[in-house]
């Protein structure tokens, strides 16, 4: 059994906007930067393997949390959002023509215009978990985590979702063949002391 924990990037001037991130890479702000060096992995993480998206956000938030670089995977890259990524969910959500939809009613299909289905960035993650050869914790995006963590609760998009992803929170599942099983609390990361 292997376990993987999951903790999303820090804030970005997009995430504050409401902008729809997607595959552009939006670094952290001065805000999360300064917030993230605070912080540092339960003792119990820090001997895992660390990876992260490619994208600065979540690499840097690999770096500033576990002091140490990451190694990056392309897999573990955010959701393509296509011709929507830099636009505001609610501007979209507003527009009744715009097909956007909450999270809630996607389905494993639903399709951002030119962009991926969650189907489509399960097919890319799912071979990277397998790859896994002992206790990892990987950096990423929401969107990333939304996949594994439906996987692992047999959530398909459908109705309110079984897990609430929070900021500087370790999201784990365990690894067992090709069973995912979600722990059912995150792990909180440690506030550092003030010097």
């Amino acid at each position: 059994m292997i376990r993987l924990a999951l903790l999303r990037h820090g804030h970005t001037a997009w995430n504050r906007a409401g902008r729809i991130q997607g595959r552009s890479d939006i670094p952290l702000d001065e805000q999360a930067r300064k917030a993230l060096r605070g912080y540092a992995l339960p003792a119990d993480w820090l001997q895992a393997d660390l990876w992260s998206s490619p994208l600065l956000r979540a690499a840097e938030t690999a770096e500033l949390v576990a002091s140490r670089l990451p190694r990056t995977a392309p897999e573990l890259i955010e959701m393509n959002w296509g011709d929507w990524e830099g636009l505001q969910g609610l501007d979209l959500k507003a527009d009744p023509t715009s097909g956007f939809r909450d999270i809630e009613d996607w389905g494993w299909h639903y399709r951002p215009p030119g962009g991926e289905t969650p189907a489509e960035v399960w097919t890319r993650i799912e071979p990277w978990l397998r790859g896994l050869t002992q206790d990892t914790l990987a950096v990423c995006h929401i969107g990333i985590m939304r996949m594994i963590l439906a996987r692992a609760h047999g959530w398909a998009f459908n109705g309110p979702a079984p897990f609430r992803i929070k900021r500087n929170r370790l999201y784990v599942v365990e690894l067992s063949g090709t069973a995912l099983t979600p722990r059912p609390e995150p792990v909180r990361l440690i506030r550092k002391s003030a010097p």
